[in-house]
């Protein structure tokens, strides 16, 4: 077992290396309280816009369904009237000094896989730059129509004034409840009695955990459910049900969760035989697919919007919607976006 793997079990279940960790997780924790201490006390001050903005982050770090969640709310936003438009680190590409805005079509190497992918599922403008605040400006001189602004990850991001804070979280909660790097958490877990709502991704392979909700914090499920595959070679689309089931089936994931993929892939009635985790946003220069021995590979559109048209007709993609638990949830939503101040 590498050594990440070990960290990663220990983070769920205890162990001497979390342990050991502990003195970097207080300092961790010292550094994180006295920089929302200089936001508390006036001595920095957050950025506005003049949209609202809605900040979808995690605690736990890696993948927790960010993407397919912010997919669904700027779906849903559009049928309530709105136009939105989305801003993202871009993890992995290096912006520059001013922050890049695209729509349609994006290239993944100029914008990041999960922006590219918003921008084409969701139907709406990206910007993407390390600072939020200035994504969020440039994203709305480009696109003065927008009218309210999601911010993929950022919660730690005090920088950018928010509106509303939505966690999402998975079945892994908030593991040994420890900071990095002894736990799994970005921030203490008492953070969560402070955002206005919380998503619980409950699509991995383990259970999720039924803990209640903080007081005055809205809480919801989700599930990814499986919409169709469409083959990278030529862009057919297919019901997964008329997938080939014979033969040797192989999962490929480079996102921040692949059991999760996996998990997703046995509820939708196609098991893998095998499931192939690459680290997440993997980029795909060298592509894996010669290498596996399969009559049918599945990726996420993620992985897929990386790899481009494939001469190799065993590769699919398996596209994915987010389903949440209370129907009245992005009601809710839009009406904590009436109370937007100005900037």
């Amino acid at each position: 077992m590498t050594l990440r793997a070990t960290l990663e079990r220990q983070w769920q279940h205890g162990g001497w290396l979390p342990r050991l960790l502990l003195p970097l997780a207080w300092l961790a924790g010292a550094v994180i309280a006295a920089k929302r201490l200089a936001y508390r006390a006036g001595w920095r001050r957050a950025g506005r816009v003049p949209v609202p903005v809605v900040v979808v982050g995690n605690l736990y770090v890696g993948g927790t369904g960010k993407t397919p969640f912010i997919v669904a709310a700027a779906h849903a936003l559009r049928a309530r009237g709105h136009r939105p438009g989305v801003i993202s680190r871009g993890y992995g590409v290096d912006a520059g000094p001013q922050a890049r805005v695209g729509s349609g079509t994006l290239d993944p190497a100029e914008f990041g896989d999960e922006p590219a992918l918003i921008a084409r599922q969701a139907h709406v403008p990206v910007a993407i730059h390390p600072r939020r605040l200035l994504a969020a400006r440039a994203l709305l001189a480009r696109h003065p129509e927008i009218d309210v602004i999601l911010a993929d990850d950022g919660l730690q991001h005090l920088a950018l004034g928010r509106d509303v804070e939505i966690v999402m979280q998975d079945e892994r909660g908030v593991g040994n409840g420890r900071l990095l790097p002894a736990g799994p958490l970005r921030e203490p877990a008492a953070r969560l009695r402070s955002v206005d709502a919380i998503v619980t991704n409950r699509s991995g392979a383990e259970a999720a955990p039924d803990r209640a909700a903080p007081a005055g914090v809205r809480a919801v499920d989700m599930q990814l459910e499986v919409q169709d595959a469409w083959r990278l070679a030529d862009g057919a689309r297919r019901p997964l049900a008329e997938l080939p089931r014979t033969g040797r089936i192989v999962a490929v994931a480079g996102i921040g969760n692949p059991a999760r993929f996996a998990a997703t892939l046995r509820r939708a009635g196609l098991p893998p035989d095998e499931l192939v985790a690459l680290p997440d946003h993997y980029d795909y220069a060298r592509l894996p697919f010669p290498d596996i021995a399969a009559d049918l590979i599945l990726v996420t559109d993620k992985d897929a919007v990386k790899c481009g048209t494939l001469d190799d007709p065993r590769v699919w993609a398996v596209s994915v919607s987010a389903h949440l638990s209370d129907p009245t949830f992005f009601d809710w939503l839009e009406s904590r976006l009436h109370g937007h101040t100005p900037a």
